[in-house]
C-alpha cells in the first residue's frame, strides 16, 4: 500500500512538472525575461562602474561580479514562483488539482521540481553570457561543479519561500511586489560590494545576510576573488552557504505545505 502511494504521488507529481515545463517551451520569453536583469546588472556594474570598483585584496571586479550574479538570479526566482503560484490559485488551476484523484504533494512537489530544473536552465544561460564576455573561472571542474550545486541549493530553498508566499498573496499584482523586498536583500550583501568596504554596522548585516554565504562560497570554489573579512561568517562561508538554505526549507517548506492543504477550510 505505501509503495502504491508513493509511486501515484511520483507520478502526479511528473505529471504538474510537465504541466509547468510545457507551460515555459510554450513561452520560452519568460526565461530570457528572468536573465533580463541580472545581464543588464552586470553590463551596468562591470562595464560602467567596473573600472571605479575596488576588490579588497586585489584581483579583477568582473571576475568578483559573476559570482554575486548568478546568487542573484537564484534568489530574485522565488518571485517567478510566487507569481506562477498566485496565477494558478486565483485562476483556479488549483482548485481544480485539490477536485482530482491526485497526491495533496504533487500540486507543491512539482511546483518545486519544475522550477529547480528551469533554475539549471538559467544559471547555464547565464555562465554561457559571462564565458562570452570574458569570465574565467580558475577553480578547476569539482570547484566549479560544487559552487553550481551551492547556487541550486540556495534556489531550492527559495523556492518554498516563493510558494508560500504565492499561496499567501491575494493577486498576481501582488506577487510582482515582491521585487521590492526582494532588491534591498540582493543590494544590502556581498553580490556587488564586499561587506568591509561599507559602514561597519551595514557590513555586519551584510555579512549575515545567508546570500553572502553562498555568494563567497561560490567565488572561493570557482576560484575568483572573494574579497572577504575575517568575521566568523565570512570565514565559513562554504558551511553557511550550506546551512542558510537547510534553515529556510525548514522554515517554508512545513508552511507551504500547510498553507496549500488549508486552502478553502
Amino acid at each position: 500500500m505505501n509503495n502504491t502511494r508513493i509511486y501515484w504521488a511520483l507520478a502526479d507529481c511528473w505529471n504538474v512538472v510537465r504541466r509547468g515545463l510545457t507551460h515555459y517551451q510554450r513561452q520560452p520569453v519568460n526565461i530570457l525575461w528572468a536573465l533580463g536583469f541580472p545581464i543588464l546588472s552586470v553590463l551596468l556594474y562591470g562595464y560602467v562602474f567596473g573600472s571605479a570598483m575596488t576588490v579588497p585584496g586585489g584581483g579583477d571586479y568582473k571576475s568578483f561580479l559573476m559570482p554575486g550574479m548568478f546568487a542573484m538570479t537564484m534568489a530574485f526566482g522565488f518571485i517567478n514562483t510566487a507569481t506562477l503560484v498566485v496565477n494558478d490559485a486565483t485562476k483556479g488551476v488549483i482548485d481544480r488539482f485539490r477536485s482530482m484523484p491526485m497526491a495533496s504533494s504533487a500540486v507543491v512537489s512539482g511546483r518545486g521540481v519544475t522550477d529547480l530544473i528551469m533554475a539549471c536552465a538559467e544559471l547555464t544561460i547565464l555562465m554561457l553570457t559571462a564565458f562570452a564576455i570574458g569570465w574565467r573561472p580558475t577553480g578547476g571542474i569539482l570547484g566549479g561543479l560544487a559552487a553550481f550545486a551551492l547556487l541550486l541549493w540556495l534556489r531550492f530553498a527559495l523556492i518554498w519561500v516563493g510558494v508560500w508566499l504565492g499561496l499567501m498573496v491575494p493577486n498576481p499584482e501582488a506577487a510582482g511586489g515582491l521585487f521590492g523586498v526582494a532588491f534591498p536583500l540582493t543590494m544590502i550583501s556581498s553580490i556587488f560590494v564586499a561587506p568591509q568596504l561599507m559602514p561597519s554596522w551595514l557590513g555586519f548585516l551584510a555579512a549575515w545576510n545567508p546570500l553572502s554565504s553562498t555568494v563567497a562560497a561560490s567565488r572561493e570554489l570557482f576560484g575568483t576573488p572573494v574579497g572577504a573579512g575575517d568575521s566568523w561568517i565570512e570565514s565559513h562561508a562554504t558551511l553557511m552557504a550550506v546551512v542558510w538554505p537547510l534553515i529556510l526549507t525548514l522554515i517554508f517548506l512545513p508552511l507551504a505545505v500547510r498553507r496549500f492543504q488549508n486552502l478553502s477550510r
